[in-house]
């Protein structure tokens, strides 16, 4: 007997995206027919005759997996706040980095500007290059060439806007146990993050619940799968019920025929976790804050012995970086004299730049102090004194110039 395998649509949606495309056109192929179910009533020579005269038993189509697109998460969105602002140098135990932004002339303009940073290390960014919002953990929202991109520091999020590799836009969803929404050129996508989904696109709908059952209703009509390997087909062949013992009918009129238990549907994947951001430098370079407690003892401008690790560490990542220039700036609070503030600030600076330059950092350091001339918090709130604040503007901060 000659069997006839039916044309069924092959439709995965994969990393490429390259979409669907129709099975080669069917061939036969030289096979056993299944044979008709004895439970018809016949047996023997009558039922080997009953049997030549049934039609052929078509396979039952694969159901195609749901397989998550490739989305580039907020890529695109970091790379435009990173080409409106320098590299930045990963900050270690007592030391913080933020952007830096420099007036016309190429003088440090402290804290101010398009480019903020508050005490907590939170970034907000306007520019050319969209509105950037960052938090220290890496959350944070980005508009970005008309998109929006919002990411949580647990990887959950959305982007309405470009998601795929070749630009392309596309709305997604994500939440931090893989399940979410993708509606783009590829169709939309529902995922429940446990292996259940729906994926409605151009081969049709395709249903899996995550335990092997699932439905496609498509271009070869609707299928139906159970787990345990039972199901039916409403296609080209009409009605084809399938029990999953081995047995089945094909009709109507129902006649039984033996067919194997239909394959399981494979479960849907997961949402990757989105990116988070990476605040990086400044267009003209980037400060460093050195706690003052990681360097000295109160009122004192010696270094202190076990600062020496806390300075090894930074001094090695500054003879990785390419810099036009640094400047040690020193930083008190506006507790005492003035003039006594500025020349601690001073003493300060010049004890850094000292060590800097004993551990190898190469180049032009210039130290400078500022005393208590340029706070960063305030130094007495609502009239009472204000230690967090005062601890905040004792620093040494140093200006690294890209």
């Amino acid at each position: 007997m000659q069997t006839f395998r039916t044309g069924m649509m092959f439709c995965v949606v994969g990393v490429a995206l390259a979409g669907c495309a129709r099975a080669p056109t069917p061939v036969p192929a030289q096979d056993d027919a299944p044979m008709a179910d004895a439970a018809a009533g016949v047996t023997g020579d009558a039922q080997d005759a009953s049997t030549a005269s049934d039609p052929a038993v078509p396979d039952m189509p694969v159901i195609p997996p749901i397989v998550v697109p490739e989305i580039v998460g907020v890529t695109p969105a970091q790379r435009a706040l990173e080409g409106s602002m320098a590299a930045i140098l990963d900050p270690v135990a007592g030391i913080s980095v933020r952007p830096a932004r420099c007036d016309v002339d190429g003088a440090l303009i402290d804290r101010s500007g398009i480019t903020r940073i508050d005490e907590t290390g939170a970034l907000v960014r306007n520019s050319d290059a969209g509105i950037f919002k960052l938090e220290p953990d890496g959350s944070g929202t980005a508009n970005f060439e008309g998109g929006l991109f919002t990411v949580n520091a647990d990887g959950s999020g959305t982007i309405n806007g470009i998601a795929e590799p070749d630009g392309s836009e596309a709305i997604v969803r994500v939440e931090a146990d893989g399940s979410g929404t993708y509606n783009g050129k590829s169709g939309l996508i529902r995922l429940d993050g446990k292996g259940g989904g729906t994926w409605n696109g151009e081969s049709g709908l395709i249903t899996s619940n995550g335990d092997g059952s699932g439905s496609w209703n498509g271009p070869d009509g609707l299928v139906r799968i159970e787990a345990d390997g039972s199901g039916t087909w409403n296609g080209p062949h009409g009605l084809i019920t399938n029990n999953g013992d081995g047995t089945g009918t094909i009709g109507p009129p129902a006649r039984p025929v033996k067919m194997p238990p239909m394959p399981r549907v494979a479960p849907a994947g997961r949402f990757p976790p989105l990116q988070t951001f990476a605040p990086p430098g400044a267009p003209c370079g980037y400060v460093v804050t050195l706690d003052e407690r990681v360097l000295f003892d109160f009122d004192k401008s010696d270094i202190r012995p076990d600062a020496a690790q806390t300075l090894d560490v930074f001094a090695t990542a500054l003879q990785a970086v390419q810099h036009s220039g640094m400047e040690v700036r020193g930083h008190t609070d506006a507790k005492g004299d003035d003039a006594y503030n500025q020349s601690l600030s001073e003493r300060r600076a010049d004890a850094v730049r000292n060590a800097l330059q004993t551990r190898g950092v190469a180049g032009d350091i210039g130290a400078r102090g500022f005393g208590e001339s340029q706070p960063v918090a305030p130094n007495v709130l609502d009239g009472q004194d204000n230690p967090g604040g005062r601890q905040l503007n004792r620093r040494v901060e140093v200006f690294i110039r890209a």
